[in-house]
């Protein structure tokens, strides 16, 4: 039997570029829209209007800065108390090469590279933080699995497991390329420690140089970018397709240290480590 498209999603970095637009796109379907951002005044702006542009009333709005892992968990925890039952996460927020910053390096509020700490290690901790949501809507099979949507890019770099944080010859352009590449790491990490038949997880570059406010000269569109991601999390026909890395609707091979299983291993206990309350 064909699975039905999965009803209720999380869209970090919501408010604006592609996870704007996914969140109306998904509305629009009739889902459930929980959309996440860091400004409250911005995201109940977009709850508002994505509910007069779709007639959707299911629409929750989750404030957290993910530069702050202590509020990556309470996003965690209020989202699991709110929705028992996630049935697809994607971890779409992040920021680019040099914004915000310009190309001064930057820390978290946890002491981490700033690109490092959010685009991969909040994607990580509200991950695994949320795997019960997602192992019990994964367990219906109503919906198929549950799913796990890493928002990555093509712009990749091999991590440097002795200098993670760039502490020397930092470059934003090396912080974002090896911080997406970590996203990579870590869908394949836990497709292989999840039941496929329960809960998946895979990455995808969504379209280049997008007209978001941290591309200077888009090439693609938003609508490009919200097909490829919107495919990854809700289409019937992908339910169960896990382990893999797509750019845009094609499936294609990574930069190579992401299908190196001692990496992942030791990426994950690292990331493990650094979230740990």
């Amino acid at each position: 039997m064909t699975a039905s498209i999965p009803s209720t999603v999380l869209v970090t970095g919501a408010t604006d570029g592609l996870g704007r637009g996914l969140a109306e796109d998904l509305a629009r379907r009739g889902l459930t829209v929980l959309l996440h951002g860091r400004d409250d005044e911005r995201g109940k702006a977009a709850l508002d209007e994505i509910r007069q542009a779709t007639g959707n009333e299911a629409l929750w709005w989750y404030r957290a800065d993910l530069a702050d892992l202590a509020q990556v968990r309470d996003l965690a925890d209020r989202v699991a108390a709110d929705h028992p039952r996630l049935d697809v996460l994607v971890n779409n927020a992040g920021i680019g090469a040099d914004v915000p910053g310009g190309g001064v390096r930057q820390e978290s509020a946890d002491g981490h590279e700033l690109r490092f700490a959010v685009n991969f290690l909040a994607g990580h901790l509200l991950a695994h933080r949320l795997l019960g949501p997602l192992r019990a809507a994964g367990a219906s099979s109503a919906h198929g699995p549950a799913r796990i949507v890493m928002v990555a890019s093509a712009g990749q770099a091999a991590l440097d497991f002795d200098d993670l944080m760039l502490r020397r010859d930092y470059s934003g352009w090396r912080a974002y390329c090896q911080s997406k590449l970590a996203q990579i790491l870590d869908a394949f990490d836990l497709a292989d420690e999840l039941d496929p038949a329960v809960v998946t997880a895979t990455a995808l570059h969504p379209a280049t140089f997008m007209p978001t406010k941290i591309v200077p000269s888009p090439v693609s569109t938003i609508a490009e970018g919200v097909e490829a991601t919107a495919r990854l999390a809700v289409d019937p026909e992908l339910a169960g397709v896990t382990g893999r890395y797509f750019d845009g609707l094609q499936e294609t091979e990574p930069e190579p240290q992401a299908l190196d299983p001692l990496a992942r291993r030791r990426l994950r206990a690292i990331a493990d480590e650094l979230t740990r309350p």
